[in-house]
């Protein structure tokens, strides 16, 4: 909770936001394996993800970021999916919202994890500029939980993008040779 000296007029609270959106998967959405799409689903998932960042925010807001997006099981055609959003952390200007994402079957009511993702989104106002979040009132262990992973996730990002930064590609031949012993490719130059 924030502190007695908070203005807790500035802070709204994670069920505040809390988005779902449930859509049946129809044939148009698969794909020529007769699952559904993966941009369908990721589709689906930035949709809720706005619908909760900008209630939250009060605001239009943008995706900046998506964390992995992991397709845990195959959707089919027919079934429910439900997309499950709250917002897990916020910054100064962006918001993470997490996303659950199940798919049910409605005649044999089997309910399967599909997907869990983060989308960093982005408030802004008139402008286009990017304009303060409120705070966020955490309201149970689960909910402290989340913002924790999503500050360290944070984190992680920050250092990944550092090594990425890091990466290097010899400019001799026999050095980058070298490098793809073992590898799955072939030099033909």
């Amino acid at each position: 909770m924030p502190s007695s000296l908070t203005d807790q007029s500035t802070y709204k609270t994670v069920h505040f936001s809390e988005t779902v959106i449930t859509e049946l998967m129809i044939p148009s959405y698969s794909n020529f394996g007769g699952k559904i799409h993966g941009g369908i689903l990721l589709s689906l998932m930035d949709k809720v993800a706005y619908v909760c960042a900008a209630k939250h925010a009060g605001n239009y807001c943008v995706t900046a970021s998506i964390d992995a997006v992991d397709f845990l099981q195959p959707v089919e055609v027919g079934e429910l999916v439900s997309l499950m959003a709250s917002v897990n952390y916020v910054g100064n200007t962006s918001l993470v919202v997490g996303i659950r994402v199940i798919s049910e079957n409605i005649k044999t009511n089997l309910v399967k994890h599909t997907n869990t993702s983060y989308f960093t989104m982005v408030a802004k106002d008139e402008n286009n500029e990017p304009v303060r979040v409120p705070g966020l009132i955490l309201e149970n262990r689960d909910h402290v939980r989340r913002f924790i992973e999503a500050r360290r996730r944070k984190e992680i990002k920050q250092n990944y993008k550092q090594e990425v930064e890091k990466i290097t590609v010899p400019d001799n031949y026999a050095a980058c040779e070298q490098l793809l012993i073992g590898e799955r490719c072939i030099l033909s130059a």
